[in-house]
């Protein structure tokens, strides 16, 4: 729960004076055996050590030594902070190298010197039995009984027992420069984490976290830190507020705070510190107190921090955002996931005992890597996980339950819309899923992720609360489906679905398969199979059915859907005009690659629809007036190459009719903001400065375009790649990112007046053959970045 520390134990910054104080004449001391590695290996390692700016001991002597290590050695390896043991083949052939090693053993034991081996063309395990050629090494070296034989027996043992690297050599290894550019970074993070003793070594990834926090402690105006993040665990503190809390009470807890800040026994029994004495005592105080795992932003308050003397500091860990913005803090930190090689790294160290994954396993390790994202699943992190999910409410229990079966890595939005017809309070929910670190959203696009562990949680409280699939309300296993569908049980408790059909034999869907599912809600399913029709349920809020077998939806009324995609079903029409379908709820119609639809029934009910994709409708041939569609804001025509008329519509923003039979420039409407007109008989594009509209971007890549004339000063993006134009278009001032790819055009003049918030300029593959920047830079103006052709 809480770490205490009094006045005289508070960090303090570090001056380069009290940093000096712990540097040595060395940073690294080099050990190793000059016959085997002093020209290949560990000449590079000195080298790239050395142009890091570290001092580096290395010993220039190529002559063999005796016995006894010399004074100057010893010296050196105590002036050193960290020590690189390269353990080649004939290492402990060499008594001066085994005289340094004992040296460097004894000093890692009494002072806590740093020792890294490098087990070079040598396995780890020969060097900590003595065995291999080790063996014959010791042999060689007279009597075992002999004391000064024996410290370096010992020694040598104990060095093969630490984690380093292994380079085995070979065809299947690692090129030496990858580990040597490891090993320096390596060695770079344990000298910048050497000033701080506490920090263990095993706690991979640690010192950039280490040294932001440290960061914020140091800022006078963060008194209160908050850091958020589901990387905590309560092994790394004393006692666990939220944990301790179920045990024995917030007034238990914080007399127990309480009573070690003040060095007396107290008893507090109020709601808060009423004690006018207790408080000023408080306030004479100045402590750092860390509060670890708080879920309720009201125990910060509690416990009574406002009351902590000037100076001091108080660190709030957190898997909640809001617990930590609710509580006041100053400063908040997320905690971010481990990298791609401290990922490895720590891997490494569990699975091999080592800093590297052998070589046969380095595919296989990085796979693994990538899959667990930066967590593993220990029991510990699995209780974590699960007791964030019990503190959740009905509502956002199921929103993420719905997200880790049906919908994780769509977007937020889609989400959103689709779940708010089944809870309230979707949009929050899922905001309070992602300051509870239990979801994940990705900037800009707003996809909804989560982690492989808590996907599998998700599963996992599912099968565990309905063992009898008859009784379960979501089912996305074949096996599980099969059961329901094939006999036919328990599906009235149904509520969402998810299969490929094709994994399961001998099931056929057939007229009744839906008819009892009275609360299904969300189907996705996969087939190729032929069958005449089905009865969807009214229910119905998801319809995701790709290779959808039926020729219509006739007979099926969606009055309660949202969302509905038919992709690449044998679909000829939705329904018929005469229907009358109430469609107030829907708000997405994808029937992209119907490759047999001809038509779109004229949707007059759907006064909310937002996103109609008809995109590879090659037979399509008509849509119908869809001006009363004014929540209409994408819509997807590409490929439809026998359409005849186009809409023009007043609500659009997003209009793709790439590839489709269009020669005229078509009417820019205001409210446009992306139009993608690529691979269309276009010739001409001429936009005025007047020209009505807020259209950003415009693709025309693969057009038959040859003039351009832009001068509207809302565009931002324009892409003209592959299009057959031969001089430089005239562009507007506002434009960001220009394409010329593979156009024929051979000079260009950049000037600022022309181009003040050009980016970025590709002509990659086009026949550019002189560029002229006439760009003078004022103030912090960046040149544009150019793309072009490689010249022979």
């Amino acid at each position: 729960m809480m770490n205490v520390f009094f006045h005289d134990e508070i960090p303090e910054p570090l001056s380069p004076a009290s940093a000096s104080s712990t540097r040595l004449k060395h940073q690294v001391f080099l050990s190793f055996r000059g016959e085997d590695t002093r020209l290949n290996f560990t000449a590079h390692l000195l080298k790239a050590l050395k142009e890091t700016g570290m001092n580096v001991f290395f010993d220039e002597e190529t002559l063999e030594k005796g016995e006894q290590l010399s004074q100057a050695l010893s010296r050196a390896i105590a002036a050193s902070n960290l020590s690189i043991i390269v353990l080649s083949v004939d290492y402990a052939s060499s008594k001066s190298c085994l005289a340094e090693l004992s040296d460097i053993m004894r000093r890692k034991d009494t002072q806590g010197h740093i020792v890294l081996p490098i087990f070079y063309h040598v396995d780890p395990s020969d060097v900590r039995n003595l065995g291999g050629s080790f063996k014959k090494s010791f042999n060689g070296h007279g009597s075992n009984r002999l004391p000064q034989v024996q410290r370096w027996k010992t020694a040598f043992a104990e060095v093969g027992k630490l984690k380093g690297w292994h380079i085995e050599g070979g065809k299947f290894d690692r090129p030496e420069t990858e580990y040597i550019m490891d090993i320096v970074e390596y060695v770079i993070k344990k000298l910048m984490s050497g000033k701080f003793k506490s920090a263990s070594a095993d706690l991979v990834g640690i010192d950039d976290q280490k040294q932001t926090i440290l960061r914020l402690i140091e800022q006078e105006d963060s008194r209160l830190i908050g850091l958020w993040g589901q990387n905590f665990e309560n092994t790394c503190f004393l006692l666990n507020v939220r944990e301790k809390l179920k045990q024995q009470g917030m007034e238990s807890l914080r007399n127990q705070l309480l009573s070690e800040l003040l060095n007396q026994e107290i008893h507090v029994d109020t709601p808060s510190i009423g004690s006018t004495l207790i408080q000023e005592r408080l306030n004479n105080k100045r402590v750092f107190v860390v509060l670890d795992d708080v879920n309720d932003s009201d125990q910060i308050d509690c416990f009574g921090v406002k009351h902590f003397g000037d100076r001091s500091k108080i660190i709030v860990t957190s898997r909640d955002r809001q617990v930590l913005k609710n509580g006041g803090v100053d400063k908040i930190h997320k905690v971010k996931k481990l990298n791609d090689n401290d990922s490895l790294q720590l891997f490494s160290t569990f699975a091999f005992k080592q800093l590297n994954p052998a070589s046969e396993f380095q595919d296989l390790s990085k796979t693994f890597v990538e899959y667990a994202q930066g967590k593993y699943d220990q029991p510990k992190i699995s209780q974590i996980l699960r007791s964030s999910f019990d503190d959740l409410d009905e509502v956002e229990k199921n929103i993420f339950l719905d997200i880790a079966i049906f919908f994780k890595g769509t977007f937020r939005k889609d989400v959103e819309k689709i779940l708010s017809c089944c809870y309230k309070g979707v949009v929050s929910g899922i905001s309070n899923l992602i300051d509870k670190c239990l979801l994940d959203s990705t900037p800009y696009i707003e996809w909804i992720f989560m982690h492989d562990m808590l996907e599998e949680m998700g599963k996992d409280i599912v099968r565990k609360e309905y063992i009898d699939p008859e009784k379960c309300s979501r089912l996305w296993g074949a096996k599980d489906v099969f059961q329901v569908l094939r006999y036919n049980k328990g599906i009235n408790r149904i509520e969402g679905m998810k299969l490929d059909i094709s994994q399961i034999d001998n099931l056929q869907l057939h007229h009744s398969t839906f008819e009892g599912m009275i609360n299904l809600k969300v189907i996705f399913f996969y087939t190729h199979d032929q069958v005449d029709s089905v009865s969807l349920p009214e229910e119905l809020r998801y319809l995701h059915w790709d290779y959808y077998p039926f020729k219509s939806l006739s007979g099926f009324n969606p009055k309660n859907l949202v969302v509905l995609k038919l992709i690449c079903g044998d679909l000829e029409h939705l329904w018929n005009d005469d229907d009358h379908q109430d469609l107030v709820n829907l708000k997405e119609i994808n029937v992209a690659d119907c490759k047999n639809l001809r038509k779109i029934p004229s949707l007059l009910g759907a006064i909310n629809l937002e996103i109609l994709e008809c995109s590879g409708c090659e037979i399509l041939v008509e849509l119908p007036w869809l001006n009363h569609l004014t929540s209409l804001k994408k819509l997807g025509l590409t490929g439809c190459c026998n359409l005849k008329t186009f809409p023009v519509m007043d609500s659009l923003r997003d209009l793709n009719l790439s590839h489709c039979p269009i020669v005229k420039f078509p009417e820019i409407l205001r409210t446009l903001t992306k139009l993608n007109l690529s691979g269309t008989q276009i010739e001409e594009v001429s936009l005025s400065l007047d020209s009505v509209g807020n259209l950003q971007t415009l693709d025309m890549r693969g057009s038959r375009v040859k003039n351009v004339s832009i001068k509207m000063e809302a565009l931002r993006d324009l892409n003209l790649s592959h299009c057959p134009i031969t001089e430089f278009p005239e562009i507007p001032r506002s434009l960001r990112e220009l394409n010329l790819s593979g156009t024929q055009i051979k000079e260009v003049t950049l000037s600022l007046d022309s181009l003040n918030n050009l980016q970025m300029l590709k002509m990659s593959c086009s026949s550019i053959q002189k560029l002229q920047c006439n760009i003078i830079l004022f103030g912090s103006r960046e040149i544009p970045t150019v793309e072009c052709p490689h010249q022979s």
